[in-house]
């Protein structure tokens, strides 16, 4: 259930993309700082938040779903961003040290596949920083922005996946306790939503911001040790010499 890119982008052009844009980089900058040296990976559509990092870092790429379609990023140099298949990221093991995903899981038609593919290449002492739909939240329930697209995820269901998966939740926050309405006045009170949403820890944050770090050792499925079961075979009376040489003498029970 993946949404188009030329949707995205105009999302993010509006005003109201403009104040979720915001609201997400404070979620994010919460869990991250900085970024100096390191290799980021934004997977999904992550172009409007890998600002924080692509100046600090080492490199800083965007890697786009081939079902979504894929935008140069950044406009203004040389290309940054292509086009993947999701389930074979053109990477070799573990070559990037942090990973931000936006508009990913939610969207994406094989989540567990896709999380597996990200264990391969995040660096053992890597970070995996995702942002994902509230199933509770307003955003979830309104289609006209991407947020309401795809499938949401409470924050139960998100850590049994990334848990499946091979990483281990090691933080949250929320973001987006405002309600994805145009007025003015709404949006200009954006940051005091914000605020008190954080303060009284309410559920109804648009966006889960989950940090997540790799299990260098998986666990591996147990395997059974197959027996094979040998029929018994019931015991036949051998008989007796009498017997065979006189047919008339009854046969001994068996």
């Amino acid at each position: 259930m993946t949404m188009d890119v030329v949707k995205l982008r105009e999302f993010y052009s509006s005003r109201l993309g403009g104040v979720a844009r915001r609201l997400i980089n404070r979620g994010i900058q919460k869990r991250w700082q900085g970024g100096r040296d390191q290799r980021v990976l934004g997977l999904g559509y992550p172009t409007p938040y890998l600002g924080l990092f692509r100046d600090n870092c080492e490199r800083c790429i965007a890697f786009m779903p081939a079902a979504q379609g894929v935008l140069k990023w950044p406009t203004a140099r040389a290309t940054l961003s292509t086009l993947v298949d999701e389930r074979a990221l053109p990477l070799p093991d573990a070559a990037v040290d942090r990973i931000l995903m936006v508009h990913a899981l939610e969207m994406s038609d094989d989540p567990e596949a896709l999380l597996r593919e990200v264990w391969r290449v995040l660096a053992p002492s890597g970070r995996l920083l995702a942002v994902v739909p509230n199933r509770r939240g307003v955003w979830a329930r309104i289609d006209a922005t991407p947020f309401g697209h795809g499938r949401p995820y409470s924050r139960s269901q998100i850590s049994d996946l990334l848990r499946r998966t091979w990483f281990t939740p090691v933080g949250w926050s929320e973001a987006l306790f405002v309600p994805p309405l145009q007025q003015g006045w709404l949006m200009r009170s954006a940051p005091a939503w914000e605020r008190i949403g954080g303060a009284t820890s309410l559920p109804l944050a648009g966006v889960h911001v989950v940090e997540a770090t790799k299990q260098v050792v998986r666990p591996l499925p147990a395997k059974r040790e197959r027996i094979r079961l040998i029929p018994s075979l019931e015991p036949s009376l051998v008989p007796s010499p009498m017997q065979a040489d006189d047919p008339d003498l009854p046969a001994r029970p068996r």
